[in-house]
């Protein structure tokens, strides 16, 4: 098979596909390279954790992937479609329909409940209110704050926003949750609640998951883990995690 096919096949069957991907930050005359020629492949329904030293450029890389900035060369593709080649809207209607977004911090919005925030990303879908509702509830039910359904993020826990913010991320079924630190705020016993729960709701919905963590225990239970480092991405062994 020649380049070019087994190059198609990749980005057709991955859910994430990024090729020669390079990051500068300009300004004036000071160009600050923060990595060039990375590749990655993430499969459907796969978890990749990301590790690296702070400042490495990881989270960077999740916003590139995840189309909220652009490479200054390579491309992005999510759901077989290149990112550059789309015009703004296009690219904020695949994001929220092919991808979702967890934060360290839970970027709900504090005027909404619980469940008007996680109705959002299905209202922006298209989706009747009803419809958007019953999505909603069904996730938050299953998340544990079925009873929590009518609080706003101020009246929630630290624990309840973020898996608040794990079923706003996953109610659309999206092909790829991209997680930014997700329990990086949290106590350890909390940020093994909600990373227990994004791994069961990965394996349900068959959703794949690209964590940037600095918690190598969690890292670990995900099936790949790479390090950013010196602007190169490598994968580890388990036992070197």
């Amino acid at each position: 098979m020649s380049e070019p096919n087994r190059m198609n096949d990749a980005i057709r069957s991955a859910v994430i596909h990024a090729e020669a991907l390079g990051k500068t930050y300009a300004e004036g005359k000071l160009r600050t390279p923060v990595f060039d020629g990375l590749e990655l492949n993430v499969q459907p329904g796969e978890t990749v954790a990301i590790v690296g030293a702070s400042g490495a450029g990881k989270s960077t890389l999740l916003h590139l992937l995840g189309g909220l900035d652009t490479p200054t060369s390579g491309e992005v593709y999510v759901a077989g479609q290149k990112m550059s080649s789309l015009s703004d809207a296009a690219r904020g209607q695949l994001r929220n329909k092919a991808l979702g977004f967890v934060y360290q911090f839970h970027h709900l919005l504090p005027e909404f409940t619980a469940l008007e925030n996680v109705m959002m990303p299905v209202m922006l879908g298209g989706a009747a209110t009803d419809d958007a509702g019953s999505k909603a509830r069904s996730l938050l039910e299953a998340v544990g704050l079925g009873h929590r359904l009518a609080h706003k993020p101020g009246e929630l826990s630290g624990g309840e926003r973020q898996r608040a913010a794990v079923a706003r991320a996953l109610v659309n079924q999206p092909a790829c949750v991209l997680g930014d630190e997700p329990t990086g705020n949290l106590d350890e016993k909390t940020a093994a609640t909600v990373f227990d729960l994004m791994l069961e709701l990965n394996r349900a919905q068959k959703t794949s998951l690209v964590l940037v963590t600095h918690d190598r225990r969690l890292a670990r239970r995900l099936d790949r883990v790479l390090e950013l480092h010196e602007g190169k991405l490598r994968e580890l062994a388990q036992d070197a995690v």
